[in-house]
């Protein structure tokens, strides 16, 4: 029975891959430099992956940024606008982080989330007449450079049919209608790939764990025909992976491959699938048994009974043992981290553990296991079962708290129509407010701050001082550029989940593990083990003095329970519905105490309340009625006359507007200069009810935008929307952005907000 995982985590156990991308885009490191750093993770990867014992190594998960970029580049879907780069790294960097040039900003690719999970992928750009060729050959140089090393590599791609439908149209062409003109290029790096003998390809299609359609099914069919075909002796598998892939079962199971990969973790409905249709006898099924996507030890048990019932359906020497999907999504080892308490630490498992538990798993069922995978398996067991008679688990108070909650706890008492006047008699906001997410830049002198108060050089209070310092001077700075509603700045938080976890009954942290969120960004996500509890405030202190220093509104900034839920390792001892009401009632405490502290304007921010969206429509209600629900829930406490906004971003919100709207926040800000304005019809078809901020400064890009730039991008949303319900904003916060960049963009800004209410008061209005 052999084994293999769809990708690895490419950060690096110490985040290499970012520090090397980061140098060289500061100019550190030439691309010589870069190149070598990352070959040398990559055998790093692969050495470790071979002495696991892992039968198929993937090659091609690795990316300096993203892989969908990756293909984008490879196939030569280059939009017009990155013609002027040169060919290589300066092209791809360009598409990812656009570039500024004599005659302007060239704006990079959109970014949205991929498909529910919190990595953000690239969105090729597709128009009328797109002419593909193989433009760049890194696959195969990485194919190259794994086989030489003796790797029994699998080399993996984004599916065609994914890469399409994932992709935008600039000029109205349907993306799925390339496909013609994309599988030529397809067809020559599968031959060239079967001509270095490789065993397996891998054609990753997530897609079709969602809703595909008939004509999806047909373009995968004639694709995979197409690729069989050029493919030699190289047999072929179709990934699907983070759900159930529904009716499109029968026709992945008749589609012209070797094997199929199911997600058996997050999509458990493929084995009632599996039962009902069977799998031909010519394909091997790559049954995805370990879960790539949380960091608990395996439930040695129950994966053993589900391999058992596979192995009776298809049979063990059709069995591939997998992970649900890339273990990208979980950071690289647990060793780090055995700081944390030891029944914690004992059921953690990270993507290195993962697989050595996947290949334990495998030896257990052929009867080869050694005592070392006998010990793993069993200290996972043990693992579990202390877990379950765990006192760090049950806090009874918080769960009475949740049980009693009533219809009236997720009601603001007022309707949004009645609440507006009301905040606008107390805020006295102007046309077109103007404000920041809530995070400004992240500098090296505050990181050092904070490192000095870990190692006991500061006191408690001489760091306090530090930081006050900065928000006196940032609200200042903020006056100075006239910004409408102001922030705090947020410097004492290290991160937007790990902040508020750190005050919360039932988190834990690791000190290392770093799961990658888009390029060079890597993300640490904290532990959720017990139940949730508030202790004491945890930002009233930090607003209300940040509100002292103005007479203008100080914005209180919390992260959304949601979103505190999808950015954290999630217990799975209890319901998901469960742990988000624990944290809205948390966050729910804190925004009473903000009101009662003076502030007017709340954001509870929900970045991520989109991408924890099942991939099956079946699913989706029931996670939707909880998610709003828990947001409904920490605004309700308050009065109807604070204003209370939210925050979004990297989503498709088409599908959602409905349960966006029924949300009820009274100002939602948005991520809308990638999105070329195609958001804003969303929510002009459907009237949304309430003030919405789409961002119109691309943070996630260093370019500074320019105040005419602006204006244009106001022009077109206030053709859209109602120019009195709309606010001007960043797409996110600053904290990642620099000084130099943040200064002017702000005041460019406001300039241009202010400009257009000038014009607004002269006659010159909009939608």
């Amino acid at each position: 029975m052999q084994t293999a995982i769809q990708g690895f985590p490419r950060l690096g156990a110490e985040r290499e891959l970012k520090f090397a991308l980061e140098s060289f885009w500061k100019g550190e490191i030439d691309s010589a430099g870069l190149e070598r750093r990352a070959a040398a993770l990559r055998k790093q990867n692969y050495e470790f992956l071979a002495a696991a014992g892992l039968d198929l190594i993937p090659v091609g998960d690795f990316s300096f940024y993203d892989r969908m970029l990756d293909t984008a580049v490879m196939v030569g879907a280059v939009p017009p606008r990155f013609a002027g780069a040169a060919p290589g790294l300066e092209l791809y960097f360009r598409m990812a982080r656009g570039g500024a040039t004599e005659s302007g900003n060239i704006h990079p690719l959109s970014m949205l989330k991929w498909f529910n999970t919190n990595y953000h992928y690239l969105v090729p750009e597709f128009s009328h007449g797109e002419s593909f060729r193989l433009a760049d050959r890194t696959l195969l140089r990485l194919v190259d450079e794994a086989l030489a090393l003796g790797v029994k590599a699998m080399p993996a791609l984004i599916g065609p049919v994914t890469f399409l439908r994932l992709g935008r149209s600039t000029d109205g062409v349907e993306p799925l209608a390339l496909l013609e003109a994309l599988l030529p290029v397809y067809e020559q790096v599968v031959a060239e790939l079967a001509a270095r003998g490789v065993e397996w390809i891998q054609l990753d299609e997530p897609w079709f764990a969602g809703e595909a359609t008939e004509r999806d099914r047909k373009a995968l069919a004639l694709a995979c025909a197409r690729l069989k075909s050029t493919a030699g002796n190289a047999r072929l598998v179709v990934q699907t992976y983070f759900d159930s892939v529904g009716d499109n079962f029968a026709a992945l199971a008749a589609l012209p491959v070797d094997g199929l990969g199911l997600d058996f973790v997050h999509g458990p409905e493929n084995l009632d699938l599996l039962e009902k249709h069977s799998l031909p006898k010519d394909k091997k099924l790559f049954a995805g048994v370990v879960d790539g996507r949380n960091i608990w030890v395996l439930d040695t048990e129950k994966a053993l009974g589900l391999v058992d019932r596979l192995k009776a359906l298809v049979g063990a020497e059709r069995l591939v043992l997998a992970s649900s999907c890339s273990l990208q999504h979980v950071p690289v080892t647990v060793e780090p981290e055995r700081h944390l308490p030891e029944e914690v630490f004992n059921l953690l498992a990270f993507a290195r553990e993962k697989v050595q538990e996947l290949v334990a798993l495998a030896r257990t069922v052929d009867g080869n296991a050694s005592a070392q995978d006998k010990a793993r398996l069993d200290s996972a067991a043990a693992a579990r079962k202390v877990s379950t008679i765990s006192k760090l688990r049950v806090a009874p108070e918080v769960r009475s708290r949740v049980s009693g909650l009533t219809e009236a706890s997720f009601s603001r008492g007022l309707p949004y129509d009645q609440r507006r006047p009301l905040q606008q008699k107390k805020l006295g906001l102007p046309l077109l407010p103007t404000t920041t997410i809530g995070s400004f830049p992240q500098t090296s002198d505050i990181r050092r701050l904070r490192a000095r108060l870990r190692k006991g050089e500061l006191t408690g209070a001489q760091y306090v001082e530090a930081l006050r310092n900065d928000i006196r001077s940032l609200v200042k700075f903020q006056e100075e550029v006239g910004l409408d509603v102001l922030v705090h700045g947020e410097f004492e938080r290290n991160d937007m989940v790990e902040y508020f976890g750190e005050q919360l009954g039932g988190y834990f942290f690791t000190r290392n593990g770093w799961v990658i969120s888009y390029g060079s960004r890597g993300v640490k996500p904290p532990v959720i083990y017990g139940d949730i509890r508030r202790a004491a405030p945890m930002t009233v202190e930090w607003s209300a003095f940040a509100q002292s220093l103005t007479q203008r509104p100080m914005k209180g900034m919390l992260t959304g329970p949601v979103t505190m839920l999808n950015w954290s390792f999630v217990r799975d001892d209890i319901s998901r519905r469960e742990v988000t009401f624990q944290l809205a009632l948390a966050i729910r405490d804190e925004t009473v105490d903000l009101e009662s502290a003076g502030i007017g304007v709340i954001q509870v921010d929900e970045p991520a309340l989109r991408e924890g969206l099942p991939l099956r429509k079946a699913k989706q209600a029931d996670y939707l009625a909880w998610a709003v629900d828990a947001f409904r829930l920490t605004a309700a406490g308050v009065r109807p006359e604070t204003q209370v906004h939210s925050h979004m971003c990297y989503s498709d919100f088409n599908t959602i507007i409905a349960d966006i709207i029924r949300m009820d926040a009274d100002v939602i800000s948005i991520e809308n200069s990638r999105a070329g304005g195609q958001l804003l019809k969303v929510f002009r078809d459907r009237e949304y009810p309430s003030e919405i901020g789409p961002g119109i400064w691309d943070i996630h890009s260093p370019l500074v935008p320019e105040q005419e730039e602006i204006e244009h991008r106001l022009d077109e949303i206030a053709a859209v929307l109602p120019l009195e319900r709309l606010w001007v904003n960043p797409d996110c916060g600053l904290k990642t952005r620099s000084w130099q960049e943040v200064t002017p963009s702000l005041r460019h800004m406001v300039d241009a907000a202010v400009s257009r209410r000038e014009r607004a008061a002269h006659g010159g209005g909009g939608h």
